[in-house]
């Protein structure tokens, strides 16, 4: 595959995945965790298909789309079957439809409105839709999720729906120069995690998406599940 259709050589590709592997390892056993328990979600929105047929052959099993209607040209031809999409982008209510036919897991539920939409397209298709509720745990104006003290009604919300299954929580840090600042969001969104396990002991709520390129290995000492990967794997966006 060319440099021009994937972004980065599939080389250089094999190469990155193993980098970000073995910093995850790293990171996960600095902080006594199994490496293992930590996924890479290859985020390849704005790339083709060729770059996630390059991704997978890489070792990427898990990727991240923003848009509805990209993704659905993009998975024209469906991944393998051991492949899973997750949708990172803000979803709108008529969207959501196409949504669930697409997307194994919608990882940015964070309004009730949402919810309410998701439930009745998921009864109407007589299927249990996973997501994840996004929470905007460091209250930025300009980013998408909910407000921490709002996840809890969220989450009842979900629950009571009896179609919709909570899988966990995701957040978008804040960008900055230093990691490390990224830190008391990643703590912060796992003590929700905490709390909301114990309102609601039966719901999963074993997925902590966060950490993307720049800041992954502070998320994964932090306890995150799942890391949200994009230049690191396919280069930068055009």
């Amino acid at each position: 595959m060319s440099d021009a259709a994937t972004g980065v050589g599939l080389d250089a590709m094999v190469a990155r995945v193993g980098s970000i592997a073995g910093r995850i390892r790293v990171a996960a056993l600095r902080a006594d965790r199994d490496p293992a328990a930590v996924t890479i979600v290859g985020v390849s929105k704005t790339f083709p298909r060729e770059a996630l047929d390059a991704a997978y052959a890489a070792g990427i099993r898990v990727f991240a789309e923003s848009r509805v209607q990209e993704a659905k040209e993009k998975l024209a031809m469906p991944l393998p079957d051991d492949a899973s999409v997750h949708l990172i982008g803000q979803l709108q209510t008529n969207k959501v439809k196409p949504a669930i036919a697409l997307f194994d897991v919608i990882e940015s539920v964070d309004r009730a409105n949402l919810v309410d939409a998701l439930a009745r397209e998921a009864a109407k298709q007589e299927q249990v839709v996973d997501v994840l509720l996004q929470v905007n745990v460091a209250r930025e104006a300009q980013k998408s999720g909910c407000d921490p003290d709002d996840a809890p009604i969220l989450l009842d919300e979900i629950v009571a729906s009896g179609t919709l299954r909570c899988l966990g929580l995701m957040t978008i840090a804040p960008l900055v120069k230093d990691p490390q600042d990224a830190r008391a969001t990643f703590k912060d969104l796992r003590l929700l995690q905490e709390e909301l396990r114990q309102r609601h002991p039966d719901a999963p709520l074993d997925i902590l998406s966060m950490g993307m390129s720049n800041d992954f290995e502070v998320a994964v000492e932090e306890g995150a599940t799942h890391v949200r990967i994009g230049r690191a794997i396919f280069g930068s966006r055009g």
